[in-house]
């Protein structure tokens, strides 16, 4: 670990986690779509909403904090990029469910289900993640066991796309279902895109 002279802004290390557990709040209320009919899942929206919207503060008030701290914990550019990371998967999931409310889809197809159990699978590492950047102690498996988790979801996804051009749907059907699926694997993307960051971080303190 680096050894610094000067102090340094803790606040970023519980504002960092606050955004992870608000994802995490978001990657529950995705699974409870999967089980929910399509009268429930106008609540579910609005509360994906109002998850969305919380995460849109808690990334405000760390970019707040960048801007008014003279020391910072680690590379502003990092905390930028950290904050930003975080705040995008929280932007794709509420896509997500908004636009099976928007489009009225009746069904979702077979292994969405599979995306979803992948995307609060990489929640809750990237949860119990956050709080370690404080010591830097314990992450590698972290961005590792993301990048597994992103790969696998990769492979979900070109069997999705698969299964929805192989003419059960209908064009407009296909175009509505794909774009959702589209919207969960960029969420996965988002994941990754986090733990390369915290990797990053990881490498440039040591």
């Amino acid at each position: 670990m680096r050894f610094r002279l000067t102090p340094r802004e803790t606040s970023f290390y519980d504002m960092f986690a606050a955004s992870a557990d608000n994802i995490v709040t978001g990657a529950k209320l995705l699974m409870e779509l999967l089980g929910a009919d399509s009268s429930a899942r106008a609540e579910i929206a609005e509360r994906m909403r109002a998850a969305e919207h919380a995460g849109d503060d808690a990334t405000h008030a760390i970019f707040h904090q960048l801007n008014s701290s003279f020391i910072t914990p680690f590379d502003r550019e990092d905390i930028y990029s950290l904050a930003s990371s975080l705040d995008d998967i929280m932007d794709f999931m509420e896509e997500a469910v908004d636009l099976v409310v928007l489009y009225n889809i009746e069904e979702l197809p077979k292994g969405v289900e599979q995306q979803i159990e992948v995307l609060a699978r990489a929640a809750e590492l990237t949860a119990e993640a956050m709080p370690n950047l404080r010591t830097m102690a314990n992450l590698t498996e972290y961005w590792i066991e993301v990048n597994r988790l992103e790969n696998q979801a990769d492979q979900i996804h070109r069997k999705l796309l698969a299964h929805l051009f192989n003419g059960k749907y209908d064009a407009i059907e296909v175009l509505k279902l794909k774009q959702v699926v589209d919207v969960l694997e960029e969420a996965a993307d988002a994941f990754e895109h986090v733990a390369n960051t915290v990797e990053t971080i990881a490498v440039k303190e040591s």
